[in-house]
């Protein structure tokens, strides 16, 4: 395993919800990633967020480590999710609400 696909093992173990995106959440630099970010606030979640645009190993890294080729991609419990996508479809089924709150 690289030493990207460590970090990001890492952050995902080390944290219940972790949304790896484009920007901040404060400054999301992509309107998927401002989605995701808008349904994780309306939801009140707690999480923590990786900027993929400061880090290119990271960015590259997190495609391989999902095996899923676009960002933002959400993780909840180490368990990938899904992109803006999913989560949207998730959100608009309660999926999302029931996930983050068993897992709460």
């Amino acid at each position: 395993m690289s030493d990207a696909q460590n970090r990001i093992a890492d952050l995902v173990k080390q944290n219940d919800i972790v949304l790896f995106m484009k920007g901040t959440a404060l400054f999301p630099q992509c309107g998927f990633s401002s989605r995701a970010v808008a349904i994780l606030d309306r939801l009140e979640a707690k999480y923590e967020t990786v900027d993929v645009l400061q880090d290119q190993e990271i960015r590259a890294g997190i495609k391989e480590y999902s095996d899923w080729p676009t960002i933002p991609q959400l993780y909840v419990k180490g368990e990938f999710v899904g992109g803006s996508d999913i989560m949207m479809e998730m959100f608009e089924s309660g999926e999302l609400q029931e996930l983050l709150k068993t897992e709460a």
